[in-house]
């Protein structure tokens, strides 16, 4: 199977749609690329039209009537979300209640799993504990009806005090794809199982995993602000934003790979083969396959992989942005002239790293999560996928 890290990664523009008030156009640029590249597996078998889905709630303490789900996404282009009876609804503007908000609740069963179908679509899976989420239908700016999706790091958003969190997935005629992601925050722990052609299972905290998370992180002074009491974590990058992190956090490390490989290579290899990297001037240039060049990226930049790393969906460019940004945010840059480095006892080594990612990857049974956007590197992040489906699980693990 063709490495994730390699193929088009569009994950990170979607992060950003979601962001803050912003109307959000979840999953489907995120996971549709590995759904298109999962034919080239050699698998031939296609993906029923539907999928049997269970929520398992073991929080042990939120029983089902505390517990809110939400199935948002978009089909075709449109947004939509799930209903009950397993349907599709468009979003619609007219749906918003007295209080300005919809409610798209799906209540859970009255006692033990609750059981859904899922037809195709692309999007989240959204669940609150103790309070309903409150997503507010607006007019985009082509007239469509679209939702304003729960930005937990922005305090003004009217659902910071909420605890909640999510999963994403795209389900179509490829299979299934999905992920439980910690890129903008950390907060509900829960897992995620696939069955179908085999039986996976990512996203389960080891026990203690969430308290443990939460004290690994508030006692980096840095990164100390980020945690919201009980309720999350911030990731870093949206902490910088609001000023609650360093703009200059990164700054030694990344002048001290620019020093570094003004005097070396740095090799990266990707599908499209070797490139061979030095900084040359002000810019780190690789020759190889294709020529590519980055300008220093600030600290803005190694959080969100954008900015001078952005990833164009170019087979060449994108591939080695996306390697340099995992290698900035697990500090293996410097130590490790062969990237992309595949060996977690040498990530986030040292003071200086993204301790946020490092706290959430230890909380972990498999060592995998999703901490930024291109933790997908060398298959380290909590993501799973079928060509064949036949069932998916989503657990609420106890805190």
């Amino acid at each position: 199977m063709t490495p994730r890290h390699q193929r088009n990664m569009t994950r990170r523009k979607m992060m950003f749609a979601l962001g803050g008030a912003a109307v959000g156009v979840p999953a489907l640029a995120a996971i549709a690329p590995y759904a298109l590249a999962g034919q080239a597996d050699g698998k031939t078998a296609a993906a029923a039209g539907s999928l049997p889905v269970t929520v398992v709630n073991k929080t042990g303490s939120f029983d089902n009537a505390s517990a809110h789900l939400y199935v948002v996404g978009n089909l075709d282009g449109k947004q939509v979300r799930l209903a009950q009876d397993g349907t599709l609804a468009p979003i619609a503007v007219s749906d918003n209640g007295a209080d300005g908000f919809t409610d798209y609740a799906i209540p859970l069963s009255g006692s033990g799993d609750t059981k859904l179908n899922l037809p195709f679509m692309s999007g989240r899976i959204y669940v609150s504990l103790g309070q309903k989420l409150k997503f507010k239908a607006v007019t985009d700016g082509n007239g469509n009806a679209a939702l304003q999706f729960p930005a937990g790091w922005v305090t003004s958003d009217p659902n910071f005090g909420i605890l909640h969190d999510c999963a994403e997935f795209t389900f179509n005629s490829g299979g299934m794809f999905c992920n439980t992601t910690m890129v903008d925050m950390f907060s509900v722990p829960m897992s995620i199982r696939l069955t179908g052609q085999k039986d996976q299972t990512t996203g389960t905290l080891r026990d203690g995993g969430r308290a443990a998370a939460f004290a690994a992180v508030k006692q980096v002074e840095e990164f100390s602000k980020l945690v919201v009491d009980d309720t999350r974590i911030i990731a870093p990058g949206h902490g910088l934003d609001s000023g609650i992190f360093a703009k200059d956090y990164f700054a030694p490390y990344i002048d001290e790979v620019w020093s570094t490989y003004t005097g070396k290579d740095l090799k990266i290899t990707t599908n499209a083969g070797t490139f061979t990297g030095r900084v040359r001037g002000d810019r780190f240039t690789f020759d190889g396959p294709a020529a590519v060049s980055f300008a220093k990226p600030s600290t803005r930049d190694v959080l969100f992989c954008d900015g001078n790393l952005a990833a164009p969906n170019d087979g060449t460019t994108g591939p080695v942005a996306a390697v340099l940004g995992a290698g900035f945010n697990r500090s293996t840059l410097v130590s490790d002239v062969a990237q992309p480095a595949t060996d977690p006892a040498a990530f986030y080594r040292g003071d200086l790293t993204n301790h946020y990612a490092k706290a959430i990857h230890a909380a972990t049974q498999d060592g995998k999560a999703y901490g930024f956007a291109f933790d997908d590197v060398a298959d380290f992040a909590s993501y799973i996928q079928d060509t064949a489906p036949t069932g998916f699980t989503l657990t609420l693990s106890s805190f």
